[in-house]
């Protein structure tokens, strides 16, 4: 007999059930409203984890992948002559199964001694509330009446993050704990900080009723009311003792760790019948609002009706676009990869038990990656968001890394610490590039935008006043000893409003263009040694972060390239579309543009780093002039495509890798130099380093010719995927202890995070670059080696969808909230199905392979396009490869005639496009 798959989808596609899960102490799901400011939870089959809003109030204790182990969420029942039994312990093995869909979470549980079955569904309501909602039925599965006292508890925690770790005890000293007749309510006198106290906002509670019968009979408020002496949540003596509820005094309540543990009346179930209860912990601004709050969801009528409300809005979400191929458990698992970029929106990286980072915020480079797929997915909310992201751009080019949920919320570093990433500046080009090619909407690039502005300028070299100019021009030495010396962020320092002015006073406003253009221009100049990128506090792989000095890009100079060049196409687009021959931008940018003013030695990297530290940095910090400047859009894209072709060419000569093995000449290009200007790649010491960030680069700009790409594919094909697994390796094992000229991810284990690990993140933007150049076959490799280790349950032990990175045993690790899951919707919609925009006009040239046709020819996709939803089939009768069919046919009942550009590519004018559609494209 076939093995039991590790899960199993429901009729609808997405949901699922597993009873090999429900073994796994650490596996998890998220549970969450549609908001960001809302409740954040995570749930795992022993209904472990946690439950907060942000980092400041988490209602239950912060949860990170080891306290998984621990449980949280709990509901025991004492039975009188059999002992206690629990919904999230067994009693025997191979006796629960979980049931989980977007985004809600049931676990069944057996206990056979007892003739009793637990049922146990949760979830948090889209309307709003601040509160998860937990309903367990308890069954009678005997042929005996049985006769039970049933508790629910579920410990509050109340505080801030911090306080797991900082002043646990003392915090706990101001909780105010009060029994109701709906259960435990908790308070705190106010909030902790040695920087300053300050009063307390807020309710958190756990209330409670039984189905036919009213609310609690009884509550245990505190830890030792609940545990007592000798126990703990897996072992209450109020629960095994049997103990009565006693309504506690004030010194033995208040300054004490709570629970919140309520009693329920006891209960006589007859054969075959059930009774239910419903739990609510939540967070409100007082003790009526938790009421209030309580009464939408205290009955089970009430219960259903809003879980049926949060079905429907996530199968809406999730259902924004739709794949259908030959395997219908990939269609599903794309289900759950479409949800994960929303998820990013909702928890940031920081609130989920595998997390990067702990302290909240969204990341500069996640959430334009994001927006990626938020634009395919969710494309009303994108425009906004877009513009104000372009807030964060200081005028140096660097950039606020952390964006907060409001509008005007940038942070220079989470850990206050004076750094920038150099890959930072690529992202919103590419984004945005999406976006006008999705919607055509070329308005956006004259929209006016603030710039960021801190103490923190010259791309972290200078420490000014944030009140007057201080013009000091340094040399390469003191440029070295002030990145060693310069470790603090002074955004906490000031009380600036943190918005670039002019010399005025003047709060100074630039196009996104103009915006785009600093984060561009200032990279081409800001070069180490070798004319490369200078690698800064790292790029895309934060491993690579004690380079400062010396260290440089070669990967992100190539992404750079190739952006500088997309960007002149899209402005000759602009010119043509909008009829605009010229541009305003800020005078200093002239200098930038110096093709247009002093032209600069690009292959003199000294003439170029001075050009941008001694002259450019030094003219718009701390202030602008103000004074802008008409330039011409043709002057304008000639700089950047020589800037741009310069790039290309320099690499090209410069960064190819040639090892042999034998009688075969494998070659890629270098991605890296170390902190002593050594070139990282190439056989070193008798083994070969390579990395998969130094060739993704190069095929997705362009850089690489197609001969080139073919030999990146044989290298990394023979270098860098595993044998065993299948995957596609982020480097080559470098056989060092630590590389303390480079970074911390080779102090990691070789196959964990950044050294050695299956990164999603980059083997998608791989695949995407193989696609984008015409490899296909190659890129439905890459992306189904992803694909299989991640539906591999029983070695990946995560529910469907795509983790940051694989370890070398092939588990998935830091699930959900990954970039990883965008560029894989990205990828799967508009290269593989060839749905996509280019300037509004929609464009569909598909690349799909003979495998992922169905039997009868056909794949399919769902998706929004100019505000309508799109159903567009592939129709393969004869069976043909990516490559071997070109575009027959083209029907759609409320289209017009589409205009055919090539063999293998349409395009359907953007004004045809009035309604809903089905799209019948036969391929031959």
């Amino acid at each position: 007999m076939p093995a039991e798959p590790f899960y199993s989808y429901l009729p609808d596609g997405v949901s699922f059930i597993s009873k090999q899960a429900a073994a796994i102490k650490t596996i998890y799901a998220p549970l969450c409203g549609c908001d960001a400011l809302g409740i954040k939870s995570a749930i795992t089959p022993f209904l472990s984890g946690d439950i907060k809003i942000d980092k400041f109030h988490y209602l239950t204790k912060p949860a990170s992948r080891e306290d998984l182990r621990w449980p949280l969420r709990e509901f025991f029942v004492f039975v009188k002559n059999k002992g206690v039994y629990s919904l999230t312990q067994e009693s025997a093995p191979d006796s629960a199964s979980v049931e989980i869909g977007p985004l809600w979470h049931k676990l069944t549980r057996t206990h056979k001694a007892a003739g009793l079955e637990f049922c146990a569904v949760n979830f948090v309501p889209t309307t709003g509330q601040n509160v998860e909602l937990m309903q367990v039925t308890v069954k009678n599965i005997s042929k005996k009446p049985i006769r039970f006292t049933p508790t629910a508890a579920v410990p509050l925690f109340g505080r801030c993050r911090d306080n797991k770790h900082d002043h646990e005890h003392v915090t706990a000293l101001l909780n105010r704990a009060r029994q109701t007749a709906q259960g435990v309510l908790m308070q705190t006198s106010m909030v902790f900080n040695e920087e300053g106290h300050k009063a307390s906002h807020g309710v958190y509670y756990v209330y409670g009723c039984q189905e036919g019968a009213g609310g609690v009979s009884g509550s245990f408020p505190t830890v030792d009311s609940f545990y007592g002496d000798g126990g703990s949540l897996l072992r209450p003596a109020a629960v095994y003792e049997n103990q009565k509820p006693v309504v506690l005094g004030p010194q033995a309540i208040n300054g004490k760790e709570v629970v919140g543990a309520l009693r329920f009346k006891e209960a006589l179930l007859k054969p075959g019948t059930s009774q239910s209860y419903i739990v609510a912990v939540g967070i409100e601004s007082d003790e009526a609002k938790t009421k209030e709050t309580f009464s939408r969801f205290n009955s089970a009528d009430k219960f259903a009706i809003a879980l049926a409300a949060n079905k429907k809005c996530w199968s809406d979400k999730i259902s924004s676009i739709i794949f259908t191929k030959r395997d219908s458990n990939f269609n599903s698992w794309m289900r759950w990869v479409t949800l994960q970029p929303v998820l990013r929106r909702i928890f940031g990286c920081s609130f989920l038990p595998d997390h990067d980072y702990g302290k909240g915020g969204r990341g500069w480079r996640d959430i334009w990656q994001d927006l990626l797929s938020l634009i395919l997915i969710e494309p009303h909310l994108v425009r906004g968001d877009l513009i104000n992201n372009c807030a964060g751009i200081r005028i140096d080019g660097s950039n606020a890394t952390i964006i907060g949920n409001t509008s005007a919320e940038f942070l220079a570093d989470r850990n206050a610490i004076t750094r920038v990433w150099m890959d930072h500046g690529a992202w919103p080009f590419l984004t945005l590039l999406l976006y006008i090619d999705q919607t055509g909407d070329f308005d956006i690039l004259l929209q006016k935008q603030t710039y960021f502005r801190d103490q923190q300028f010259s791309r972290t070299l200078e420490r000014l006043p944030m009140s007057f100019p201080r013009k000091v021009v340094l040399t390469d030495e003191q440029l070295r000893v002030s990145v060693n010396t310069t470790t603090r962020s002074c955004s906490r320092e000031s009380n600036y409003e943190n918005k670039l002015l002019d010399k005025k006073g003047h709060t100074y406003e630039g196009t996104i263009l103009e915006h785009l253009l600093v984060q561009h221009l200032t990279q081409f100049f800001n070069v180490g040694e070798h004319n490369i990128i200078r690698l800064e506090s790292a790029d895309w792989n934060d491993g690579l972060d004690m380079a400062r000095p010396k260290g440089e890009s070669v990967a992100f100079t190539s992404l750079y390239g190739g952006n500088l060049l997309g960007l002149a196409d899209l402005l000759d687009a602009m010119a043509a579309v909008k009829g605009i021959g010229a541009v305003r931008l800020a005078r200093e940018l002239l200098i930038l543009l110096d093709t247009l003013s002093e032209k600069v030695d690009y292959d003199d990297h000294q003439a170029k780093h001075h050009h941008l530290f001694g002259k450019y940095f030094h003219s718009v910090q701390p202030a602008l002039s103000g004074e802008t400047v008409e330039v011409s859009l043709k002057d304008l894209t000639r700089d950047l495509r020589l800037k741009g072709n310069w790039i290309s060419a320099h690499l090209r000569r410069q960064e190819k890798i040639r090892v042999k093995e034998g009688l075969t000449t494998y070659e890629w290009f270098n991605g890296y130099y170390d902190n002593k200007a050594r070139q990282v790649e190439g056989l070193k010491d008798q083994r070969v380093r390579m990395t998969l960030t130094g060739q993704v680069f190069p095929v997705m700009s362009g850089l690489a010719t197609n001969e080139e790409v073919e030999k990146i594919i044989i290298s990394v094909d023979k270098f860098l995927k595993d044998k065993k697994l299948g995957g596609l390796r982020l480097n080559t094992d470098f056989g060092v202890q630590h590389y303390l000229d480079l970074g911390r991810a080779f102090s990691f284990a070789y196959g964990t995070k950044e050294n050695g690990a299956f990164f999603s993140h980059m083997i998608v933007m791989y695949a995407a670059g193989l696609y984008q150049r015409g490899f296909a076959r190659a890129g439905y490799e890459v992306l189904q080696s992803i694909y299989r280790m991640a539906s591999d349950g029983k070695r990946s032990k995560i529910y469907p969808g795509i983790p940051e990175y694989f370890d070398s045993e092939g588990r998935g690790m830091y699930h959900y909230l990954t970039g990883s899951a965008s560029w894989m919707v990205l990828t799967q919609l508009i290269h593989v199905f060839g749905v996509r925009g280019s300037r509004g006009d929609l464009i569909l040239a598909p690349q799909l392979v003979k495998e992922e046709f169905n039997d009868k020819g056909m794949a399919s996709v769902v998706c929004q396009f100019a505000g309508k939803r799109l159903t567009i089939e592939y129709h393969n009768p004869q069976k043909l490869d990516a490559g071997q069919y070109t575009i027959k046919e083209i029907k759609g009942d409320t289209l017009k005639c589409p205009l055919f550009l090539a063999r293998d590519k349409a395009c359907i004018p953007r004004t045809s496009i009035t309604k809903a559609a089905l799209i019948n494209v036969t391929l031959g």
